[in-house]
C-alpha cells in the first residue's frame, strides 16, 4: 500500500465571540488545513457547540473532538450528539475519544462524577466504542414521521455506516483497543518523545493491528513550530527545553524553515507512518507555509 496523503489540523477551543470563532474557522479552512479540532477541557468552549458553529460557516473543513473524555459522558449521549453534528456538518465530523487524561480528575470532580482507575477508564472507553458502533449500525436514516413519536432508535449520522473515530492511545492497553476499534490513532505520548520513542509505539501498534495496520491513520500533536526560540509556555508547561528540540529531536516541537520542516514530516511519514499532523493554534501561522508545501502530497 502506498503512503497515505498528508492531513493537517488545528487544535483550539478559544471562543471569545461568535465573530472571532467563526472567523477563525474560515481562516483555518482558507489556509488549507483539513480539520479543526476542539479539546475536551473546561477552560475552553465545549466541543459540540463550538464545532457546530464552525460547521455553519465552512464547507470543506472537517471537524473533530480532540478528544472527548469518554468515561465522563454516557455513551448513547455521545452517539446522539456525534450523529447530530455529523448531520449539521453534512458529513464532515470525526469523533475523537479517549480514556481521560489524568488532569481530567479535577473536571470529574467539578461535574460530580467518579473518575475511576486507569483500568476502569479504559474499560469505559471500550464500552463506549462498542455502544457507539452498535447504535450507528442500528440507527434510522430519517427521524419519526409523526410529531412527538416515541424514540425507538437514534437517527443516523450522514457518514454511513459510521463516522470516522479517532482514539488517543499511548500505553499497551490503549494501543490494543485503538488497533481494534479506531480509524485514526492519535499517538498520545509525552511531549519529550523522540522519533525512537514513537517508532517503538508504532512497532507495537503494527504488531497489534496485523493486517489492518495499513488502514489506520496515525496522528501526532505538535505545540510549537518555527524558530529555535521556544515560547515560555512550552518550556514551563511541557518541560521541553532548547537542547531537546534542536535538530527536531522531539515530535512536539518543529524547528527550522518551512522547507526543512516539510522534509522532517516527509521522513517521519516514510519511517513512522505519521501522515496526520495536528498543531496548536499558537503554531498555526508558522505552520501555514508547511501546509502549502505538503497539501495533497
Amino acid at each position: 500500500m502506498g503512503e497515505r496523503a498528508f492531513r493537517f489540523g488545528v487544535v483550539t477551543g478559544r471562543v471569545q465571540s461568535t465573530a472571532q470563532w467563526t472567523g477563525l474557522a474560515r481562516q483555518v479552512e482558507d489556509a488549507g488545513f483539513d480539520t479543526l479540532m476542539v479539546p475536551d477541557t473546561v477552560n475552553v468552549a465545549a466541543p459540540f457547540p463550538a464545532l457546530a458553529a464552525a460547521a455553519a460557516v465552512t464547507t470543506t473543513l472537517r471537524l473533530g473532538t480532540f478528544v472527548l473524555a469518554a468515561p465522563l459522558r454516557p455513551a448513547n449521549m455521545i452517539a446522539w450528539e456525534a450523529a447530530s453534528l455529523d448531520r449539521l456538518s453534512d458529513g464532515r465530523f470525526e469523533l475523537g475519544l479517549g480514556a481521560a487524561r489524568p488532569a481530567a480528575a479535577r473536571e470529574a470532580e467539578l461535574f460530580g462524577l467518579p473518575f475511576g482507575t486507569a483500568k476502569e477508564r479504559v474499560d469505559a472507553l471500550a464500552e463506549t466504542l462498542r455502544v457507539i458502533r452498535k447504535t450507528f449500525d442500528e440507527a434510522v436514516v430519517d427521524g419519526p414521521s409523526e410529531p412527538f413519536a416515541p424514540s425507538t432508535s437514534y437517527f443516523a449520522p450522514s457518514q454511513r455506516p459510521c463516522l470516522p473515530i479517532m482514539v488517543a492511545a499511548g500505553g499497551d492497553r490503549m494501543l490494543e483497543l485503538a488497533a481494534r476499534e479506531a480509524d485514526i490513532i492519535n499517538l498520545a505520548l509525552p511531549p519529550s518523545s523522540t522519533d525512537a520513542d514513537v517508532a517503538a509505539r508504532v512497532d507495537r501498534l503494527r504488531a497489534l493491528a496485523g493486517e489492518t495496520f495499513d488502514a489506520l491513520e496515525l496522528c501526532y500533536n505538535t505545540f510549537s513550530v518555527g524558530g529555535d526560540n521556544l515560547p515560555p509556555w512550552v518550556v514551563n508547561q511541557l518541560g521541553v527545553g532548547p537542547e531537546q528540540v534542536a535538530d527536531n529531536k522531539v515530535l512536539s516541537v518543529l524547528t527550522g524553515s518551512p522547507a526543512e520542516i516539510a522534509d522532517v514530516l516527509l521522513r517521519r511519514r516514510a519511517e513512522l507512518g505519521i501522515s496526520y499532523v495536528a498543531v496548536n493554534q499558537n503554531a498555526m501561522a508558522n505552520f501555514i507555509p508547511v501546509v502549502d508545501l505538503l497539501a495533497g502530497k
